[in-house]
C-alpha cells in the first residue's frame, strides 16, 4: 500500500490546466482530493469527470472558492475536513495574467492579478496551516519562471509571481518547526487553458500538466529528511527563433 493512501489534498483552481491533472495525479495515488474554483459546476464538473478516469478509488469532490476572498478560502478547507476527515496536502495552483506596458496596465488588472495571484496564496495557506499542523502535511505552490526572470509587459504577473516564490520559501522556514514541508514549483511555458490559451498539437514542445503531476507526487514522495524547497522547470527544447 502507498504511504499516499487515503491522505487528503486541496488543489485550487483545479478545474483544469495543471490543478486537473495533479488532482488526477493524486487520485491515481489513492489520495482523496478537493478541487475548488469560482464556479461551483465548473468545480463539480471537473470532479465528475476525475472520478470518472480515475484508476484507484480514491474520490474527487469539487467545492465552489474563490480564493482573493480569505473567508471563502477558510470555508473551503472547512468542507475539505467535513468530508474527509483530515487535511494533508494544500496545492495553491489558482493563477492568471494581464499582461500590459505599465502604461496601459489598468488598476483592477493590477489588483486582480496581486489578489489572486500572490494574496490568494497566503489565504490559502493561512487558513489551512492548522489543519496541516495535524498531519505534518505539505504545502506547495506553483509559481513561475516569472517569478525569478522579468519581462516587457510582465509587471503585474512578475511582481506576482516574485512574491509567490519568496512567500513559499519565508513561509517554508516559518513552518518547518511543525514538520510541515513546503515547496514551490515555478513551471515555463506550460501546455495549458491559461490566459485564453488552447492546448493543441503546436504545444507539443511546451511542459505537459501531467509532468507538474508527476513532480508533486515526486515531492510528496520524497524521504522526511529531505525538502526539494524551490525547483524550476522548463522544456527541453524550445522551438528557436
Amino acid at each position: 500500500m502507498s504511504l499516499l493512501n487515503n491522505k487528503v489534498a486541496l488543489i485550487t483552481g483545479g478545474t483544469k490546466g495543471i490543478g486537473y491533472a495533479v488532482a488526477l495525479a493524486l487520485l491515481n495515488e489513492s489520495i482523496q482530493v478537493a478541487i475548488t474554483s469560482r464556479n461551483e459546476k465548473a468545480a463539480q464538473d471537473a470532479a465528475t469527470e476525475l472520478n470518472k478516469v480515475s484508476k484507484t478509488g480514491a474520490k474527487a469532490i469539487g467545492i465552489e472558492a474563490n480564493v482573493k476572498d480569505y473567508n471563502s478560502q477558510a470555508n473551503a478547507v472547512k468542507k475539505v475536513i467535513e468530508v474527509f476527515g483530515r487535511l494533508d496536502i494544500v496545492i495553491a495552483n489558482a493563477g492568471l495574467g494581464h499582461f500590459a506596458s505599465v502604461e496601459e496596465l489598468t488598476v483592477d488588472q493590477w489588483k486582480e492579478t496581486i489578489d489572486t495571484n500572490l494574496s490568494g496564496v497566503f489565504y490559502s495557506i493561512k487558513s489551512s496551516v492548522e489543519a496541516l499542523k495535524a498531519t505534518e502535511g505539505y504545502f506547495i505552490t506553483i509559481s513561475s519562471l516569472a517569478g525569478t526572470n522579468f519581462f516587457a509587459k510582465g509587471s503585474a504577473y512578475n511582481a506576482s509571481k516574485f512574491g509567490v516564490t519568496g512567500f513559499t520559501q519565508a513561509a517554508m522556514l516559518d513552518l518547518r518547526q511543525y514538520n510541515i514541508k513546503v515547496s514551490t514549483i515555478m513551471p515555463g511555458s506550460v501546455a495549458t487553458h491559461f490566459n485564453g490559451n488552447t492546448p493543441n498539437e503546436k504545444d507539443a514542445w511546451k511542459i505537459q500538466g501531467e509532468d507538474i503531476g508527476m513532480l508533486v507526487i515526486d515531492l510528496l514522495k520524497m524521504h522526511p529528511r529531505t525538502l526539494p524547497s524551490k525547483i524550476e522547470v522548463r522544456p527541453t527544447m524550445p522551438p528557436s527563433h
